[in-house]
């Protein structure tokens, strides 16, 4: 049976002209867009640059093991982020520096890995970007099982190949290739409202009466 061991063809790209806008709008702006209920969870952090924006590699890998994703380093394209599921396991390093190395050479855009890296002095001051749930000095094994092209999910939030993401110091997240144009629109607008708008505390009557419709007691309300 070939179900958790096998790769399958990779799904259509979002254009690259998407792409590019969503590089300029923060992600906090394209998770309010999507009702802030996506995400890819607090735990993985950037291990050093955070940006970047691109399309999804996924790969889903047996915890503390990368033969998967040296194979996936191989069938990217330039642009492409590699999206490891290791089931958030950090006893073993999925990738470090070697990997990252070659990765960065073969024009990818980054990594996201859910499991533990190593070699993070180098990482904290590289140019490629890294998130990660973990750090761990041991290494990683090479035996499978894993899958390249079939849909994961962290805490949560799917992501397919095709997919974009978007990362930046606040974290990172995933839009449905169907969503995505409806998301950008939506994103930028929210960003526009932001930059254009200073910012103010939500008080007066406008807060008064959301306060009341909740029931919350004020000084001098009759008991």
């Amino acid at each position: 049976m070939a179900v958790g061991f096998r790769i399958g063809v990779a799904r259509p790209v979002a254009d690259p002209s998407l792409i590019a806008r969503f590089s300029q709008i923060p992600v906090a702006c394209i998770s309010d867009a999507m009702r802030r209920l996506v995400a890819g969870g607090a735990r993985l952090r950037p291990i050093g640059k955070a940006r970047m924006t691109g399309p999804a590699f996924v790969v889903k890998t047996a915890p503390g093991d990368n033969l998967m994703v040296h194979k996936a380093i191989a069938l990217a394209q330039p642009g492409d982020i590699l999206v490891v599921d290791a089931g958030g396991d950090l006893t073993n390093a999925i990738i470090g520096e070697r990997m990252v190395t070659v990765a960065h050479q073969r024009g990818l855009a980054g990594f996201i890995i859910n499991g533990a890296i190593r070699d993070a002095d180098t990482l904290r001051t590289h140019e490629f970007p890294v998130f990660a749930a973990g750090v761990t000095h041991r290494g990683p094994y090479k035996n499978g099982p894993g899958e390249i092209n079939y849909p994961i999910a962290i805490d949560g939030m799917v992501i397919e190949s095709g997919d974009v993401i978007a990362a930046d110091e606040d974290g990172f997240v995933c839009i449905a290739i169907r969503d995505a144009a409806a998301v950008c629109d939506a994103a930028e607008a929210k960003f526009a409202q932001e930059t254009n708008n200073a910012p103010a505390l939500e008080g007066g009557d406008k807060a008064d009466d959301k306060l009341r419709a909740l029931g919350c007691e004020f000084p001098g309300d009759a008991k």
